[in-house]
């Protein structure tokens, strides 16, 4: 029982193997082929789609050497442009360089001169301003006088505090030292504006 059975279930797993994919592996009853021709047949066709694999491989193989091939001859290629291209800008690129060099070197002499100027100018000014102002002060002292520190008609002012002591119910009797007082500031007054002018 137990061997009629396994039949059975292989028949049952190829018809669902049937049912699912659709596609039934050859038998020799579907060539109407001996199993031996069969087997012959078959491996013919395992022979022929092996080859058309490795023919669609070799191909492929050889589309992807090319295409390497070709983006390293563009790569190359563009290596080549660009290496030109640096030679022909290299001596352009030094003469800039040079040009731009003289330039800086140029621009350093006018402005070491433009300072220099300006140090010596200013020197000058400094020179000038500081020989104005010592002739300023020089005139200024000129016109300024010093004035006397000492009081003017000293001797009057003492005779009169005297006087104002001894006589201090009677003013009056002072009056004459006052007047005399009077008459000496006046006359230093005028001397004072005289010698101003």
């Amino acid at each position: 029982m137990k061997e009629k059975s396994q039949p059975k279930q292989d028949q049952q797993s190829q018809e669902k193997s049937k049912v699912f994919t659709g596609i039934c592996p050859p038998t020799t009853e579907s060539f109407g082929q001996k199993p031996s021709e069969a087997k012959e047949e078959l491996y013919k066709r395992y022979e022929q789609e092996q080859a058309m694999v490795q023919e669609e491989l070799l191909r492929l193989a050889k589309r992807e050497k090319e295409a390497a091939c070709e983006s390293r001859d563009a790569a190359l290629q563009q290596e080549r442009i660009s290496a030109r291209d640096d030679k022909q800008k290299t001596p352009h690129l030094a003469k800039e360089l040079q040009w731009k060099d003289e330039e800086l070197k140029r621009r350093e002499t006018f402005y070491k001169e433009q300072l220099a100027k300006m140090e010596k100018k200013n020197s000058e000014i400094y020179k000038l301003t500081l020989d104005q102002y010592n002739e300023a002060v020089t005139n200024a002292e000129d016109q300024i006088r010093k004035r006397n520190t000492q009081p003017i008609c000293a001797n009057l002012q003492e005779a009169i505090m005297e006087c104002y002591n001894e006589n201090k119910q009677q003013v009056l009797n002072c009056s004459e030292l006052v007047k005399e007082y009077q008459r000496c500031v006046r006359l230093a007054q005028k001397e004072l504006l005289v010698h101003f002018d």
